[in-house]
C-alpha cells in the first residue's frame, strides 16, 4: 500500500494583521424613524444603536472587502501574492456563483489563491478563522485572507419595526499566518438547526419564478419587496444571553485562560443589551475592555467582530500582544467562539 507523505505547516497559527471598512454614508436613528413608529430613545433603549453605515451603489460586497483586506494585509507585513487562500463570509452577494472570494482574490494581486465564501451568518467570522488555522497547521496556505462582509442595507425591511433599525454595511478582514507559539486557541463552535426559523430571509429566492404574487411579501403601496431578514427578537434574545454566555465560557476553558487572564472582550455586535448581560454572566473583571462598536456600526453580521477589533486597535482601546475572546452567534442558529492574541 501507498503510503501518503503527510502534510507539514506551522506549528501554529496567529492574526498578523486586521483592517476594517465602513461605508461613507452615516445613518442616524432619525432616517429609520421615516418609515416605523418609534422613537430615537426606544431604538437605543433596545438595542444601543445610534447611528450605522449604509452602502452607495459603488461600495459593493467586492469594493468593500478589498479596502478592508489591503489595510489588513499592509498591518501584517507581506505582499498580496504571498497570500495562499482567501475566506470570504457574507449572506449579501446575490449571485450564486462565482464566489465572490475569486474576484477579491484577482482585484487583490493575489498568485492564484485558493478562494471561496461561507455562509454562516454572524459566526461567519469565527468560522472563517478556524478554517484559516487549520489551513496554516496543515501546510496548505502559509497566509490565509479571512473577510468578513455584509451589505445588509440590501436586506433590511425598512417597515419591519423589529428590524429596521438593525442592520449596518462594512467590511472587515484579517491576515493568518504561521506563528512559533499558539495564538489562536481552539475553537468552540456548533450549530441549533432546530431554532433556524428564529433568524431567516422573508421569503427563498426561488419562490420569484412562481410568479404566484400571494405568495409574495408586499409593502405598503403594493409592491413586491426584495427578500429582507427577519428574526423573532425575544427568543433570539434569551438564546443568546442564555446559550452563548455558556459557549463563551467553554472557549475560555478549551484556551486554559481564566476571565483574571483576559484583557479584551469582542462578541458579535448585535445588541448592547446581550452584549451587558454576557459581561454580566461571564463575570469578566473590570479591567476587560468590551467591544461596544454597535452604537455607531450597527449589526454587520459576519463583519461585526473585525470591525470592532480594527477599531479598538485603532483607538488604544486594546493593544497588541492582548488575549481577546471572541463569538459570533446568529443565522442558522450557529455560533463559534476562541481565544485569540490580538495583532
Amino acid at each position: 500500500m501507498a503510503k501518503i507523505k503527510p502534510s507539514k505547516g506551522a506549528p501554529y497559527a496567529r492574526i498578523l494583521g486586521v483592517g476594517g471598512y465602513r461605508p461613507t454614508r452615516v445613518v442616524p436613528n432619525e432616517v429609520i424613524l421615516e418609515t416605523i413608529d418609534s422613537s430615537d430613545e426606544w431604538i437605543r433603549s433596545r438595542s444601543g444603536i445610534e447611528t450605522r453605515h449604509w452602502a452607495s451603489p459603488e461600495e459593493t460586497v467586492a469594493a468593500m472587502s478589498v479596502e478592508a483586506s489591503g489595510k489588513a494585509i499592509a498591518a501584517a507585513g507581506i505582499s498580496a501574492d504571498q497570500i495562499g487562500a482567501v475566506v470570504v463570509s457574507t449572506v449579501s452577494h446575490f449571485a450564486q456563483t462565482p464566489a465572490i472570494a475569486t474576484e477579491i482574490a484577482d482585484r487583490l494581486g493575489t498568485d492564484k489563491a485558493a478562494a471561496f465564501d461561507i455562509s454562516a451568518g454572524c459566526a461567519g467570522f469565527g468560522y472563517g478563522l478556524t478554517l484559516a488555522k487549520g489551513m496554516v497547521v496543515e501546510g496548505s496556505a502559509e497566509y490565509v485572507l479571512v473577510i468578513g462582509v455584509e451589505r445588509l442595507s440590501d436586506l433590511t425591511d425598512l417597515e419591519d419595526r423589529a428590524t429596521a433599525f438593525l442592520f449596518g454595511d462594512g467590511a472587515g478582514a484579517v491576515v493568518v499566518g504561521p506563528s512559533q507559539e499558539p495564538a489562536i486557541g481552539p475553537t468552540v463552535w456548533g450549530s441549533e438547526g432546530d431554532k433556524s426559523e428564529t433568524i431567516k430571509q422573508t421569503v427563498s429566492w426561488d419562490r420569484y419564478r412562481v410568479g404566484d404574487v400571494s405568495e409574495l411579501p408586499l409593502d405598503s403601496e403594493g409592491n413586491i419587496k426584495f427578500p429582507a431578514i427577519t428574526q423573532e427578537g425575544q427568543a433570539v434574545f434569551r438564546w443568546a444571553v442564555f446559550e452563548m454566555a455558556k459557549v463563551a465560557q467553554q472557549a475560555l476553558d478549551a484556551a486554559g485562560i481564566s476571565p483574571d487572564e483576559l484583557d479584551v472582550f469582542i462578541p458579535h455586535q448585535a445588541n448592547v443589551r446581550i452584549i451587558d448581560s454576557m459581561v454580566k454572566t461571564l463575570k469578566l473583571p473590570e479591567h476587560v475592555t468590551v467591544a461596544r462598536d454597535i452604537r455607531t456600526t450597527g449589526n454587520t453580521s459576519a463583519a461585526s467582530i473585525p470591525l470592532a477589533m480594527e477599531r479598538l486597535l485603532a483607538t488604544g482601546e486594546a493593544k497588541s500582544g492582548d488575549t481577546a475572546l471572541v463569538i459570533g452567534f446568529g443565522a442558522g442558529l450557529v455560533y463559534a467562539a476562541t481565544v485569540v492574541t490580538l495583532p
